[in-house]
């Protein structure tokens, strides 16, 4: 259906250039706008461009239009852009299929229209984004309808566009000026005779400069091919010379490469015997600490204990403190209150004694007194004042003497409360000896923990060792097996069998080497080969887990 719509649409265009060229005679192949032949001619191209046209779907509607074919040409042909700009700066133009008209007017004017529609057909590949398969400007038809546009160039064009409706125009074919007679228009005359074969040496004389444009074009490709022939020639002898060095390189590489695995064999098989002997050393090793372990750790039980006890101890003697400087305090106070007590009741000694002195001088003076003037006459007379002053002067005595002894009294209290306070000295004696035998009991904590930091030390040291046995462990385990897949041996994750692609991206196990996704191989741990932790698939992370939990244990 397609190959006959195509070959309808070539006849149509021949029989509409040939009308529109032998009419053009008539008129001195000058042509203006409204020409039928012309108009005609424009409607058959319209259709022929129109075949096999996609059609696009947008906001307003399916739009099946020639303007995005057209406007290509601007692109693979820069002398273009002038009418390319001209029909979309058109005022009026609202549509691609005017632009699209408005464009094929100026092509014709420019004697230009071929040479466009030639540079659109040599790029096919490109016309695959307009067009459906099948479509006459895809095919074979639309280089001879191209061939047949450069006699078109004979012809002189004075077309007026601006102020034209092309958006409304009817694109309708009028099979009328192709049914009539050519023996009714055509005038028997020698002059158009002559005319027509003018025309025709103008028409073969273009076809001839564009046949000659054409051999040019074409030698100066065979000359550039030729060029590029020579130059891909000295390119291969080059590669040849370059794939000989190249084989003799991979020759020597691979001697190298077997030179090198043999080393590395041996290298490997030395590396395991140490690893061996190294590992039977660290279990002699092993066992020798844990033997120390076990005394060093009954040791530190022991000093626990004692800890303990003298912690105990402590608590009594810090109990036992604390009521000693209570009761200090409390000896201190009352001290100092009898000491000012003491000092009152001495000064009140020291004055009674001097009252009794003064009264003892005072009575001396009066009986001397009394006892040289007294007289006979008088004696009855100040006998009673004599009986009164001798019973003052001994109750005065008596007080004196009841004031010496509560004042001996309070010599003797004072002699036993300093008796007390020497007992109590003696015992802050004691207590200062407690508080030394409390220092030394922290001494002999603080080196029971300094004990236990060691023994800390010494478990930790343990541990590490037991992690260097199990990086040994790993380390003989890769070097015997393990080993780092290559992403092109994997195309499906080893755990979940998922097939890898652009969404779904390789990761390599660290600890086991293959290959998973992104969800099988989300842990992170660290490894003897690798300090920071690293990407490792879920089985080698449980392992590892495993391990780690029943080492600590």
């Amino acid at each position: 259906m397609q190959s006959m719509e195509r070959s309808n649409l070539l006849s149509m265009m021949k029989l509409s250039i040939k009308v529109l060229i032998q009419s053009s005679l008539s008129l001195g192949r000058t042509l203006d706008s409204n020409h039928p032949p012309l108009q005609q001619f424009f409607v058959v191209l319209e259709h022929c461009l129109k075949h096999g046209l996609k059609v696009r779907k947008s906001l307003i509607g399916q739009n099946k239009s020639i303007w995005g074919p057209l406007e290509l040409v601007e692109k693979l042909c820069p002398e273009s852009s002038d009418i390319a700009t001209s029909a979309r700066d058109l005022p009026g133009l609202k549509t691609g299929l005017g632009r699209a008209r408005a464009w094929m007017n100026l092509a014709l004017m420019q004697k230009k229209l071929a040479d466009y529609m030639k540079v659109l057909i040599d790029k096919r590949n490109l016309l695959g984004e307009f067009y459906e398969p099948g479509a006459l400007m895809l095919e074979e038809e639309g280089s001879v309808i191209v061939g047949m546009l450069v006699g078109l160039n004979i012809l002189d064009a004075n077309l007026c566009v601006k102020g034209e409706d092309l958006d409304s125009q009817v694109a309708v074919i009028d099979f009328s000026l192709y049914l009539k007679d050519p023996q009714s228009t055509e005038a028997p005359k020698d002059e158009s005779k002559m005319t027509a074969i003018l025309d025709q040496k103008h028409y073969i004389e273009e076809l001839n400069r564009h046949l000659s444009c054409t051999v040019t074009d074409l030698q100066a490709k065979t000359d550039s091919l030729e060029k590029t022939n020579s130059k891909l020639i000295e390119e291969l002898s080059a590669a040849i010379d370059r794939i000989n060095s190249l084989r003799e390189e991979q020759e020597k590489l691979r001697l190298e490469n077997a030179n090198i695995l043999q080393t590395s064999q041996k290298k490997e098989e030395s590396t395991f015997q140490d690893s061996q002997v190294e590992l039977e050393t660290y279990r002699q090793t092993r066992q020798g600490l844990d033997e120390l372990y076990n005394v060093v750790w009954k040791q530190y039980n022991e000093e626990k204990r004692i800890r303990q006890e003298l912690e105990k101890e402590l608590e009594v003697q810090v109990g036992l403190k604390q009521e000693m400087e209570v009761a200090m305090k409390l000896l201190e106070k009352d001290t100092h209150e009898k000491q000012d007590t003491l000092a009152a009741l001495r000064q009140q000694l020291d004055q009674v004694k001097i009252l009794n002195l003064q009264m003892f001088n005072k009575s001396q003076v009066c009986c001397h007194h009394y006892c040289r003037d007294i007289t006979v006459q008088h004696v009855l007379y100040t006998e009673p004042s004599i009986v009164f002053l001798k019973i003052w002067l001994e109750e005065e005595l008596h007080s004196e003497k009841e004031k010496r002894q509560s004042l001996q009294t309070e010599l003797r209290r004072e002699k036993d409360n300093t008796a007390e306070l020497r007992t109590q000295l003696q015992q802050l004696q004691g207590l200062q000896t407690r508080l030394r035998l409390q220092l030394e009991k922290k001494q002999l904590q603080q080196m029971c923990e300094e004990q236990e930091q060691a023994l800390q030390e010494m478990g930790l040291h343990l541990s590490q060792s037991k992690l260097k046995v199990e990086d040994f462990k790993e380390v003989n385990k890769a070097l015997k097996g393990h080993a780092w897949l290559k992403d092109d041996e994997a195309t499906h994750c080893k755990q979940c069998q998922k097939e890898f692609s652009i969404s779904r991206r390789k990761h390599h196990c660290r600890n086991c080497g293959d290959i998973y996704c992104s969800t099988c191989s989300s842990n992170e741990l660290a490894l003897p080969s690798y300090p920071k932790p690293v990407r490792v698939c879920d089985v080698c992370h449980s392992l590892l887990l495993q391990r780690s939990s029943s080492t600590a244990s």
